[in-house]
């Protein structure tokens, strides 16, 4: 099984962001209680760029997700946002590369695998290529094993946080066309 992710965008009243933010808190924790919570991350809203928090669950598995997306535990934590809430919650379910592929702080459509797998083994093969010319000479004492490990943990952490979110900026318009905010 692969991990699953849910991001779910939501608008918060004016005057009670606070109150948003402490609850953001509480159901982080409360999910992290639950079988496979692999993290919670936010996104805030960026004044003229996107109004809505984006609060983005991952879960090791299908199974674990929907444990924790049907259990009673979520829904009294859904209820008592009522009141902080601007608009009604968007939710996005997305497995595997989508997760890498999707824009911050906009809920879309997943682009075609095919494009995804091409953009991925791009970046892969030039990060692999220029981590084994930097790293080698600093590596060359260690086992072979873990030199590819290293290598390994480093380019994953690159394609994560810095390089898939760059290439899914810049090549927006060729993985999202038909999607108008992600041509902006």
């Amino acid at each position: 099984m692969e991990p699953v992710t849910v991001i779910v965008a939501q608008q918060v009243k004016p005057g009670r962001e606070t109150d948003y933010e402490e609850w953001i808190s509480a159901i982080s924790r409360a999910s992290n209680a639950y079988p496979g919570h692999m993290g919670t991350q936010v996104i805030r809203p960026q004044p003229g760029v996107r109004l809505e928090y984006v609060i983005v669950f991952r879960f090791d598995n299908y199974d674990h997700l929907k444990a924790w997306m049907t259990s009673r535990d979520r829904q009294d934590w859904i209820d008592r946002a009522q009141p902080f809430a601007a608009s009604d919650a968007h939710l996005r379910q997305i497995n595997g590369l989508e997760a890498w592929f999707s824009l911050p702080g906009q809920v879309t459509k997943a682009p075609p695998r095919y494009k995804m797998v091409l953009l991925t083994w791009a970046a892969v093969y030039v990060l692999i290529t220029i981590l084994n010319r930097v790293l080698a000479p600093l590596l060359q004492t260690f086992p072979n094993w873990i030199a590819t490990l290293i290598i390994c943990g480093i380019t994953v952490g690159l394609l994560t946080y810095t390089v898939l979110p760059q290439i899914t900026r810049l090549f927006k318009r060729w993985l999202y066309p038909d999607d108008k905010t992600a041509a902006k």
